[in-house]
């Protein structure tokens, strides 16, 4: 059974949630948060499996609640905005969060985010990440690292693990990594869970961060810096 919390600060929006969550078979909303404060106080009570977070809300917004409650390691966060470029849900995906979705998704996609975060998984297809970061969400990142400075979490990944990795920031799916770097699928899913922990990633939305707060990935180009061990397969 997976247990969610949902937290949004319009009643109509959680009544809503309810209702077709507790029609999933498999499912079962165990909490209403009208605030983030809210929110962050139940997570902690309540331990769902899962928290559908509304990105905007008023006092303690959905970033700053995110940020708490993945801290405490406790539930996973799966933010939603009614607003297709948020900059508030991209922080959140800094703060946290496995991922985010419209309000307007499919029903079945909210069931399939769910689900995937609850499994360990992200929910913010490689084309949804790719179009933030196209049209200029990145700008809420860090700096761009310049390529004299490279971050050292850079440092373990071998050339080609570099160029998966640019890849994933640039929102490419494994099918089309593998296409470009000629390569198979189940290599490139190899490749893709190296990088992931060697650069300390819990799932693929936040190694797209990783590649923008290094500087491996910038609108526009596509790397920044040369791969360490470039000689390396």
């Amino acid at each position: 059974m997976i247990r969610v919390l949902v937290a949004d600060d319009q009643q109509l929006q959680r009544l809503a949630f309810r209702m077709l969550l507790e029609c999933e078979p498999g499912m079962a909303v165990i909490g209403e948060a009208a605030n983030g404060a809210e929110a962050v106080r139940m997570a902690t009570d309540l331990r769902p499996d899962v928290v559908v977070m509304d990105a905007r809300m008023p006092g303690t917004d959905g970033v700053a609640a995110t940020r708490q409650i993945v801290a405490s390691g406790g539930s996973r966060v799966l933010l939603v905005t009614g607003f297709d470029l948020d900059e508030y849900a991209f922080a959140g995906l800094r703060a946290g969060a496995s991922g985010f979705l419209l309000k307007d998704a499919a029903p079945e996609e909210l069931i399939a985010g769910i689900r995937a975060v609850a499994a360990g998984g992200a929910t913010v297809s490689p084309g949804l990440a790719r179009r933030l970061l196209d049209a200029g969400a990145y700008q809420v990142l860090a700096p761009v690292t310049s390529a004299l400075t490279c971050d050292p979490r850079l440092g373990a990944l071998s050339g080609r693990e570099h160029q998966v990795l640019a890849a994933i920031g640039r929102g490419l799916t494994n099918a089309e990594i593998a296409r470009d770097l000629v390569l198979t699928e189940s290599t490139v899913k190899k490749h893709v869970g190296r990088v992931l922990a060697k650069v300390g990633a819990r799932d693929r939305v936040q190694a797209v961060i990783v590649a923008y707060e290094t500087g491996l990935v910038a609108v526009g180009t596509n790397t920044h810096c040369p791969p360490s061990r470039a000689t390396r397969p």
